[in-house]
């Protein structure tokens, strides 16, 4: 980089190699600044607990269970179960660290590459070290006009711990994520990926009462947290099929 100054004029020449190095800064202080939630889906980093170095083998049970997935799929398709094979990896680690994703990509005779491709587009495998409560908040439009914001808020607090970040303890991980399918009952959250652990018509003091009891070891019971409600009944009471249904026959034609 060459700098020309006069009174006037300040004149900067940047070469190629300036132009990557300004480049590849701000990228780091874009998603370090502003993105820290999604920057670990972005690319990989060598860590100390994330590298190529470190082995990853599967255990003998599910190596029976990768053995009858396989035969599912038939010669010439057995990348087909590249999912379930990064499910069973996560499942026995905890997280997708990029050895495991190598096995599989060895298993299943394709290159790296490929695996890279779907390990990184599906939010369901996580990259990194996680807590061993997921708390996965729903921020998306129904959730947020019901004040998830609030949620997140309480939640974070409770924890000690930021979005996308795991806890000192590590017994949290707390994300924002996109409609859980919960929308009649928002705002709610998912711990974990267990569809049992859906709680819903959360308060703040009700999300922190949930998170109070896992740090006890406790299972909070799931569904609605703050309504007498039923499921997805409406919260005011039902409004119809207030009464048993009519019997067969009914409204038909006594000569027909």
């Amino acid at each position: 980089m060459q700098t020309l100054y006069s009174p006037n004029t300040l004149i900067i020449y940047l070469t190629s190699r300036d132009f990557n190095l300004i480049a590849r800064m701000l990228e780091d202080y874009i998603l370090q600044a502003f993105l820290p939630q999604i920057n670990y889906l972005l690319y990989h980093r060598d860590s100390e607990v994330d590298n190529p170095s470190i082995p990853f083998e599967f255990n003998e049970a599910n190596k029976k269970r990768i053995e009858a997935l396989l035969k599912i799929y038939p010669e010439g398709h057995k990348r087909g179960a590249m999912i379930p094979l990064l499910d069973l990896a996560q499942r026995q680690h905890g997280w997708l660290p990029i050895s495991a994703m190598h096995k599989v990509a060895e298993i299943l005779n394709v290159p790296r590459m490929r695996v890279y491709e779907v390990a990184t587009f599906y939010t369901m495998f996580n990259r990194r070290p996680m807590g061993k409560y997921h708390v996965q908040i729903c921020t998306c439009t129904p959730c947020w006009l019901r004040d998830s914001d609030s949620i997140v808020e309480a939640v974070t607090k409770a924890t000690n711990c930021k979005v996308g970040e795991m806890s000192a303890d590590k017994l949290f991980t707390v994300s924002e994520v996109e409609c859980l399918g919960a929308c009649a009952n928002a705002p709610m959250f998912q711990v974990n990926d267990d569809y049992y652990n859906y709680n819903e018509d959360l308060t703040p003091e009700t999300a922190t009462t949930i998170i109070n009891a896992l740090k006890k070891g406790e299972r909070p019971p799931p569904g609605p947290q703050n309504s007498p409600r039923f499921a997805a009944d409406p919260a005011s009471g039902l409004t119809s099929l207030t009464s048993p249904p009519p019997g067969p026959g009914f409204g038909v034609r006594s000569d027909l």
